[in-house]
């Protein structure tokens, strides 16, 4: 590939410095993919809700999104980072940040390498151990694994759907201290959903993505055939595995039955792509798995069953677990931080259905984000 020219990141740091702090945020937003972020702490939250049956604890579970958005932040930054010079090469990417000079790549760099180290900082220092070690976990397999495997193997796939899988499981940890089997649904839940999700919007820029030099598994099954076996296999997986987190008594009868009426809704419009292999198809597709998650996980949030106080007392977390007695000193791996005791009021049916409207709003414009 042709080596760019000598000026061309003196010309790019030049554009970046000229521009305002308001150009210079939105620029660094935009980097970070922070709509994508902002869905993917929804998902986060909805585990620390329900891995917090004694009631939500309203610090803790500040700093643990906290610290979970700034690790997506990170990761999405090191992504196109990594990726300048093929996202230059894809329509659908050639305005962000990095390929239009916006910002220099010094400055993307030290943008991603901040967030990336402060988000499992603060979550190991302030929620537990635990937490931090997944959030690195899912930066090392995001940045080392998924973004190289992009233009090796059509298996790329299944390695970044992990990434995905992992924040309700961290927001699970966070709350709970481990990782119950309700957190190994809600992973499996968002493993299975990337699968539609992200085939159907390689589908509708496959051609962008050879362009890139992007080995998606639509880019190389010419025919479609295979792609679309698979949308389906995984939306008729999301069916029984919903159904699991009631059976489970994460949620009642109300998510079961709202949990099959989406799945239902993904398999309609993945038989229709799997017959008929069109644009409008992958498309319909694509808007279904946007509208299916924050809907499903909103509804885990409004129908869950309320658990047992004592239980979430004794799981909770050291930096949430104080001393009886007004101030203390609380020990979070190692690290002492004066803090009193907080009793967060259980969420209201109110206050939950607000979730579904929050998951909603974030859902809108992934295509622009998804990478």
């Amino acid at each position: 590939m042709r080596e760019p020219a000598a000026g061309s990141e003196s010309q790019a740091s030049s554009q970046a410095r000229c521009a305002g702090p308001g150009a210079r945020l939105g620029a660094l937003l935009e980097l970070s993919k922070a709509k994508l972020c902002a869905l993917v702490v929804v998902t986060a939250a909805t585990g620390f809700v329900l891995g917090s049956p004694g009631g939500v604890d309203g610090p803790l579970f500040a700093l643990a999104m906290v610290g979970i958005g700034l690790t997506g932040l990170g990761a999405n930054a090191l992504n196109q980072w990594m990726e300048i010079d093929r996202d230059a090469r894809m329509k659908r990417t050639a305005g962000r940040p990095l390929p239009t000079g916006r910002l220099s790549r010094r400055e993307a760099l030290v943008f991603a390498a901040v967030c990336a180290v402060a988000g499992p900082l603060i979550l190991g220092v302030f929620v537990n151990g635990l937490t931090a070690g997944l959030a690195v976990g899912c930066e090392l397999i995001y940045v080392l694994l998924y973004t190289p495997l992009k233009t090796r193997t059509p298996l790329n796939t299944l390695v970044g759907a992990v990434c995905g899988a992992l924040p309700p499981m961290m927001g699970w940890s966070a709350a709970a201290g481990g990782l119950g089997f309700g957190a190994w649904i809600l992973g499996a839940i968002l493993f299975l959903w990337q699968i539609p999700h992200f085939l159907a919007l390689a589908w509708l820029y496959r051609e962008d993505y050879a362009r890139g030099g992007f080995r998606m598994l639509p880019v190389v099954d010419g025919s479609g055939r295979l792609t679309c076996r698979l949308i389906l296999l995984y939306s008729l997986l999301l069916v029984p595995l919903g159904l699991t987190v009631t059976l489970a008594g994460i949620t009642g009868p109300l998510f079961a039955a709202g949990s099959l009426l989406l799945g239902t809704g993904m398999i309609v419009v993945g038989v229709r792509l799997w017959r008929r292999r069109t644009n409008g198809d992958a498309r319909n597709v694509f808007l279904a798995s946007v509208v299916y998650l924050p809907l499903l996980f909103g509804l885990m949030v409004v129908d869950a069953v309320p658990g047992d106080d004592t239980t979430a007392a004794r799981d909770r977390p050291r930096a949430a677990a104080l001393r009886d007695g007004g101030p203390g000193i609380v020990r979070a791996n190692g690290v002492g931080s004066a803090a009193r005791e907080t009793v967060a009021a259980r969420e209201t049916p109110r206050d939950r259905a607000s979730s579904l409207a929050v998951a909603n709003a974030f859902s809108a414009d992934l295509s622009a984000d998804t990478p």
